[in-house]
């Protein structure tokens, strides 16, 4: 009977402290990913205003409403936020194959916009889309294999499977217009960083909603706090600009957000106002310039030049304004998803 017991009171003993261990294993992990979110922040913070001095100076842009007022300010912060993000994805989150990846692209991203950020001539429109479309090709590839070609209709409660090759079609487009919008969102002091911030964590919410666990969520909160650390200093008046090193590469990051929620059609809810500011530019000019059609004669592009201009909205109001109404919404797309 004695030895029954002793049994008994080893496995209770085994189990309870395997529950003690779980519980020090879970406290673990939360504060190292407490630790990294403020990592990333303060390291951003503290490596912006060592490495700025060193950032090409802006020209002023020529054809933006109040271009020239950005002359002279350090530009392509983008390099320092996003060397930031990878160190503290590397040392913090819960890498993979695939993450990995995606850190490169991201990358690759950011030097090509700096690179043209640095030039002298700047990079010819052509160029710059043709090698957005080879890594939206590669994003597209990468997604494929490590992922089925299943969405989740989020909002209708549905599954819809989708053939492959018209899956990663749709993906290379999704990557490509998700670079360029917010790319050409970037023209006002906090704007596209502002708007990207509650982009990607409308799908960090969506995700836990959803269940998505798969390590690449905490990378949007590591995302988030560098790109706070960069608004740090480009809150208007802005010290500096991310330049397309960084807006590039966080419009790479939003397609990836929304690819890897299994959900990617909400990306058309969370970007929303990026899509509107800086999509129907593209859309205007791509017409004028292939199909000679010209639309929306009597507005500026991209809006946030057409409010400033025209409705003699500030800076400020800008960013307020456009940020209010996607928050609007992203809680709308938030509680659509948890009907």
């Amino acid at each position: 009977m004695s030895v029954t017991n002793d049994i008994v009171a080893l496995i209770y003993f085994m189990s309870g402290g395997q529950y003690m261990i779980n519980l020090l294993n879970i406290a673990d992990l939360s504060i190292v990913a407490f630790a990294g979110v403020i990592f990333a922040f303060a390291v951003t913070c503290v490596a912006i205003s060592k490495f700025s001095r060193f950032l090409p100076k802006d020209m002023g842009r020529q054809f933006a409403h109040d271009g020239k007022l950005s002359a002279g300010k350090p530009r392509g912060a983008g390099i320092i936020f996003i060397f930031v993000f990878v160190l503290s994805a590397v040392l913090f989150a819960e890498m993979n194959i695939e993450i990995g990846i995606y850190l490169i692209l991201i990358v690759i991203e950011m030097l090509t916009g700096y690179f043209d950020d640095a030039a002298e001539k700047p990079w010819g429109e052509y160029l710059k889309g043709f090698l957005d479309l080879v890594v939206a090709v590669i994003a597209a590839l990468v997604y494929l294999h490590f992922n089925s070609s299943e969405i989740y209709l989020a909002i209708f409660d549905k599954t819809l499977f989708i053939p492959p090759v018209i899956f990663a079609i749709l993906t290379v487009v999704l990557v490509w217009a998700s670079i360029n919008v917010t790319n050409c969102s970037d023209g006002v002091d906090g704007l596209s960083g502002t708007l990207t911030i509650i982009t990607i964590m409308t799908f960090f919410v969506i995700d836990n909603i959803l269940g998505v666990n798969d390590g690449f969520n905490y990378t949007i909160l590591l995302f988030a706090v560098c790109l706070l650390g960069y608004l740090w200093y480009n809150a208007t008046p802005s010290k500096l600009l991310m330049g397309d090193a960084g807006s590039r590469a966080m419009g790479i990051f939003i397609a990836i957000a929304a690819l890897k929620s299994h959900s990617p059609f909400l990306y058309l809810l969370a970007a929303g106002v990026l899509i509107i500011d800086g999509g129907l530019g593209l859309v205007k000019v791509s017409l004028l310039r292939f199909l000679k059609i010209h639309i929306l004669k009597n507005t500026t592009t991209p809006i946030h030049d057409h409010v400033r201009k025209k409705k003699g909205w500030s800076n400020a109001q800008v960013v307020f304004r456009f940020a209010i109404i996607q928050i609007v919404v992203s809680l709308a797309a938030v509680y659509l998803v948890i009907m």
